[in-house]
Parts: C-alpha cells; structure tokens; sequence
C-alpha cells in the first residue's frame, strides 16, 4: 500500500503501540473460537507482523496471503454461515490488516477495525473474561490512538506512557456513571427487536437425534451446562435425572424424536409424595431445549410441556436464561397408554439386529407376561458381563447385535439404544431419554454445577399399572468393570484447578455471580430493581423517569470532571496565575501581553515593597520556565519550592 502524502509514516513506537493495541484486541475473539481456527488465525497474525514489519508485502504476496487465510478459516468452518463463521473471518481480516499498515492514516484505521473484534467476542460469550480482555483491548487501542496523535502533532517524545495511560482512564471516569445509568434504568425490552444468525459451528447440547457412538464431542466438553438451586429439600445426587429430548423413532442406526407427538399435550401423572422446588440457570445452547429434573409437574412461563413432559420455548436460548420449576418422581406416569402410542413404542424397523430379536422372542417364552422379570434379566446380564468405556468402534449395520453379543462394552447412547431396542423386540414399551444425570455441589454458593459432560441416555419402559419407569441399564454396570469415564480423569486431574478445589469452587461461583448481576438483568428484574426500598414493580414511564434523572446527574458529573480538568496541570503554572489573580483585586492584574519581568517591573512602580519581592519571584519563574533545565530531581525539588514561594506571596 503506498503512503498517504498528508500522513507521516510510522515511527516504531508508534508501530508497536498500533499491533500491541490490535493483538489484545483480537485475543479475547480467538479464544472464544475453536482451536484449529484459533491456531491458524494466530498463525496468520505472527507472520504477518514478522514479514511486514520493515517494509509493506509485495501486493501480490499479500493478496495470496489473504485469500489463503480466508479460504482455511472457511474451510476449518465448514463453509457455513453464522455467527462463528462471521467472527471468524472478522478474526483473520484483523491479521492480516498489518500487512498494510505503515503510515499514521493506516495505523488509525487498523486501531478503529481492530475495535469491532471485542464486540464480535460478546456475540460469543458475555463473561467476565471476555469482558476484561476486551476492555484492555480497548483500553490499549484508546492509548494508540492517543499515541498517533501524539505523533501528528510532535509531542510524542514528551507524553509518556503512564501519562497516557492516566489521561485515557479520566476520560473512561467521565462516562462510567451515564454508561451504569444506561445499563440499570434504559427502560429494556421483554424480547429483542432483532437477532444474528444461529452459530454454524453450534455449541455442543442436546439435540433431538442420538446416534449411538456420536456423543464424543458432546461429553467431552467440560464446559457448565446448567446451574441449580434448590428451595428446600434436595435429592439424592442418583436421583438427579436432568429430563431433555424423548426418542421414539428408530431407524436401525439412530434415534429420533417423534414430530407427531410434540402438539400433544402432557400425558397424566400422580406425583409422588417428594417434591422438588428449585431454579434452573441453563447456559447458552442455541436451541430451544429446556431440561427439568425428571419429572417436572408444570412448565414454566415462557415454556411449554408436551406429551412426554420435554419443555420447549419459542426462541433458540442463546443468552443466560433462568426457570423456577417444581418436579417430583411420579408414583404413576400415563398408566393408560393409547393404542397408537403403544404401537409406536414398540416399532422396530425390519431387518435389523436378527440376534437380538431371537433372544428377545426366548425371554418372553420363559416370562409370560411379566414384562418387569425381562427388565431385571436385561440388567442382571449387563451387570454381569458388561463394561462401560468411552473407547468403542463405530456400529456397522446390526448395531444392537454388535454391542450385545460381540463388543459388550460402551457408554450410556450404546446401552439405553440397545435396551430399548431389546425390551421393543420383547413386547414391552420402550423409548430413549436424554439429558443430564447427577452434578456437583458448590459449598461456596450452595447450587449444583451441571456440565455439558454429565450429558447421558436412559431408557423408560412401560409397566402396567405403573406407566412409564425409568430404567438407567447404564448405572447397571459394575463398578469394577467401568473403565476411562471422563468424570474418573476429571478427579484425577483436580490439584490446584480441578473441580473441587478452592480456586474452583470460587472461579465457578463468581462466574454464577456474573450471571445474576449482570447477564440475567433482563427487563423482568429491572422492573423490580426497587423492590427492597418498597416499590415492588416499576413501569416503562417510572423507569424513564429515573433513567432520565440519574442521566442528568451523569451529564452534571461529567461537566463538572471536564470543567476540573481544564485547570493547568502543571502545579508551578497554576500557582503563579492564582498569585496573578490576588494582584488582580488591586488592580495590578498580569495583562495578556505582558512578560512576567515586564509585568513586576510595572507592580514595582505602584507598590515597591511588594513588588521588589515580586521582581525576584519573577526572575525565579522566568528561570524555570524558559532556562530549559532537564527533568530530575534537583528540578522536581525546585519547583516545589517555587511553588511554596508563589503561594506564599501576599501583596501588600
């Protein structure tokens, strides 16, 4: 790129101060991104900074470079079209924009681009973390910014980089309190008035499909996926069954939910003597997938309970959203079940898993019709002969067939898949759960931490004169025979930052408190921000008001800092303009033309005793401030006492 005749080129420190800027800008984005795309956007950045620094890339080199970088970020992206993918280009464009940058308009524009990549972090994740990455971002381009100026106007050797840093965070001083006004009393909206696309690359959750040996990814992450508090009494960390989508359809290989049901409304259930009543903070998931603990009673407002007691809402949760519930183990769950429900509970598709049916065919010989002996034959036989591992091959054709009889080993998709496809073949009712089993307790605040990793599969068989039973085939295995679960390396792996630690226990509560104080402020809760000073709901008119007050009160605040802050910095300057003004009340004020000898010279004339003082105060002025003595110490302790002498002069 050639340089601009009316801007400077850049000078090194200048250079360092732009790139510095727009690296930690573009850090909080990248590590909000995978780590292939990460790495190579990373990548990208060190080698152009490295190749460009002395001089501009050759146009043709850079434009190679640019579309290659773009082409892999696309690629790593699956060439799809979200929100991931838009940060992810907006991440490479950021490095490689140093390849062209070398005069003053060009570091500006690279600071103001740079700018855009904190913002495109929020679209990610709203955390603590990205929040003080990218104010530093910010912070530091803020101080670029002022550093080019600097440079335009020749006074970059004199403002040093503290100096800079503390005109930067005055300026930040003045805004912060019209920034807190706008962010507590703007009056909010209930539902946004637009939204961006759904993520390409998709946070892993729960989906309303499972492909036995596909949840890989999904347990994998260790990432929270819900927290919970309970009111009250708590259940057993065995009976923390957190309900998600209900699969019937069954293709030979994956298990999906029936569409046909989703209108229904909830099949009846009798409560159990126990309930749960609790609060339910579900992080972002992007879909509309609400878990309760199983099985909730009602849905939430908001949400909605269909036939098989999923809840649903209408919009993709891509935001901290929270749901008081109340769930209690059902004594009986939809004792009565319709004949077409019955049918589709027990549908197999034809072909498949030849083995399983002929053993299926021999139990039911041997039981009658007592369908709960099958139950206990199915689990008594996993529990003797059965592993549990993450390390399994992927299904061929007759899946079932393969983990029953060959494998024997798998984790909870392979084992509630295979009972249920063995309890159908038997004659007994039967569908596929998923969700989250168990969580741990944070001491600290007191609430239950659920990871994406908790993720799990069950099955529910249907009993008659008792409905729906969740049956767990996976908790039948014996311990002795569990092998690398992810939650065994988790414990493992604790010491200093594993879960369980103090340093966890407090970074996860006051990541919850995050959550509470900032990101959960909708406009529900800001219509009862006054509630503890006994206004207990406020409407949009009463919340204008306030905003509309508190943002005067900022304004005033604003222009009272800006006011302050226009005064002479330097405390030997200020000192001899206050000593002018005493002169002014005996008429004898400094004029704008006069020097300052001239000026003592004149006061002599009227007052000599005063001003024979003011002739040697004068001289000592016209010494420090034009002799051009160098900055230290003995300097530093001449001013003071000038400034002493200044103030301490009275006219006569």
């Amino acid at each position: 790129m050639a340089e601009h005749p009316s801007t400077p080129a850049l000078d090194p420190g200048s250079r360092r101060w732009a790139l510095a800027a727009a690296g930690a800008c573009l850090l909080p984005l990248l590590l909000q991104l995978p780590p292939r795309l990460s790495l190579v956007i990373g990548l990208a950045a060190v080698t152009v900074a490295a190749l460009s620094w002395r001089r501009p890339m050759h146009g043709v080199l850079r434009l190679l470079f640019g579309f290659g970088v773009l082409g892999a970020v696309m690629l790593l992206s699956g060439f799809g079209i979200g929100r991931d993918t838009g940060c992810a280009v907006l991440a490479a464009m950021l490095a490689i924009k140093p390849a062209e940058t070398f005069s003053l308009r060009d570091a500006r524009s690279l600071i103001g681009f740079a700018l855009f990549a904190p913002f495109g972090t929020f679209l990610l994740d709203q955390g603590p973390l990205p929040l003080a990455l990218g104010l530093l971002g910010a912070l530091l381009a803020l101080c670029a910014l002022q550093r080019l100026a600097d440079l335009e106007s020749g006074d970059v050797v004199a403002t040093g980089a503290g100096r800079r840093v503390i005109a930067i965070g005055r300026l930040l001083a003045l805004g912060l309190p019209l920034a807190l006004a706008i962010f507590w009393l703007f009056p909010r909206l209930a539902t946004p008035l637009w939204g961006v696309p759904e993520r390409a690359l998709g946070r892993t959750g729960l989906s309303g499909e499972m492909t036995p040996g596909q949840w890989i990814d999904l347990i994998a992450d260790d990432t929270p996926a819900l927290r919970v508090r309970f009111f009250g009494a708590t259940p057993p960390t065995s009976q923390m069954y957190w309900r998600g989508p209900v699969m019937w359809d069954f293709d030979g290989r994956s298990w999906t939910r029936s569409n046909w049901l989703r209108d229904l409304p909830p099949a009846p259930m009798e409560a159990g003597p126990m309930r749960w009543d609790y609060e339910v903070e579900i992080e972002p998931t992007d879909r509309r997938q609400l878990v309760a603990l199983d099985l909730p009673l009602a849905a939430p407002d908001g949400a909605r309970l269909n036939h098989d007691h999923e809840m649903h809402v209408p919009r993709p949760l891509t935001s901290l959203t929270r749901w008081r519930m109340q769930s209690s183990p059902p004594r009986t769950y939809e004792a009565d079940l319709h004949p077409l429900l019955r049918r589709a509970a027990l549908d197999l598709p034809p072909g498949f898993n030849p083995r399983t049916h002929a053993l299926a065919r021999q139990w039911r010989a041997a039981a009658g019709d007592r369908d709960g002996a099958i139950v206990q034959r199915a689990l008594e036989w996993i529990r003797s002969e059965f592993v549990y591992t993450l390390d399994t091959p992927l299904p061929g054709r007759h899946s079932v067939d393969e983990f029953l009889f060959d494998q024997q080993a798998g984790f909870c998709e392979h084992y509630s898949s295979a009972f249920v496809v063995l309890m159908r073949a038997a004659g007994i009712p039967a569908r596929v759960v998923t969700g989250y089993v168990g969580g741990y307790r944070n001491p600290i605040g007191d609430y239950w931490l659920v990871r994406r990793s908790d993720a799990h599969a069950w099955a529910e068989v249907w009993l008659d004169g008792r409905g729906w039973v969740r049956v767990d085939p996976t908790a039948a295995v014996a311990p002795e025979r569990i092998y690398d679960t992810l939650g065994d390396r988790r414990t493992g792996a604790g010491g200093l930052f594993g879960q369980g630690s103090d340093l966890f226990n407090t970074s996860d509560w006051l990541r919850r408190g995050w959550n509470d104080f900032v990101l959960g402020f909708d406009a529900e809760r800001q219509s009862r921000i006054l509630r503890p000073l006994g206004f207990d709901r406020l409407d949009g008119m009463t919340l204008g008001l306030l905003f509309a007050l508190a943002a005067a009160l900022a304004l005033l605040w604003m222009a009272w800092l800006s006011r302050r802050g226009e005064r002479q910095p330097d405390p030997v300057l200020r000192a001899w303009h206050a000593m002018g003004r005493r002169y002014r009340r005996l008429g004898l004020e400094r004029e704008p033309h006069e020097g300052a000898l001239a000026w003592a010279e004149r006061v002599s004339l009227a007052r000599p005793v005063s001003g024979a003082t003011l002739q040697r105060l004068s001289q000592r002025f016209s010494d420090w401030r034009y002799a051009g003595s160098r900055p230290g110490a003995a300097h530093a302790r001449e001013s003071q006492q000038l400034v002493r002498a200044l103030r301490a002069h009275r006219p006569d």
